[in-house]
């Protein structure tokens, strides 16, 4: 399994690769240096295996490595934020904080 990065423009995707088959994927956009994570999932086969969270930390990386500020909107990524607090560093204050 390996964790691949596809981007269009001004939006893009971490994706678990096995083989060719994708087995679950992180979608972001980014504008104005901020890269807003709106969607994570994982195939049912992979639950428990933390797969969710790597995809979550490849792009804490990336935003990291491109100066960017993450909007964590999807629900699963804003836990993962909640839970981690060595992603304070990226993660970007919503307007009721």
């Amino acid at each position: 399994m390996e964790i691949k990065n596809e981007e269009r423009h001004h939006a893009g995707s971490f994706y678990l690769d096995d083989n060719g088959k994708r087995m679950g994927e992180m979608r972001y956009l980014v504008k104005d240096g901020l890269m807003n994570i709106y969607h994570t999932e994982v195939s049912p086969d992979l639950t428990g295996h933390t797969w969710g969270f790597k995809l979550v930390e490849s792009g804490v990386k990336y935003a990291r490595e491109n100066n960017l500020q993450i909007l964590p909107t999807c629900s699963f990524a804003r836990s993962v934020f909640d839970r981690t607090p060595e992603f304070a560093d990226v993660r970007a204050m919503e307007e009721n904080e």
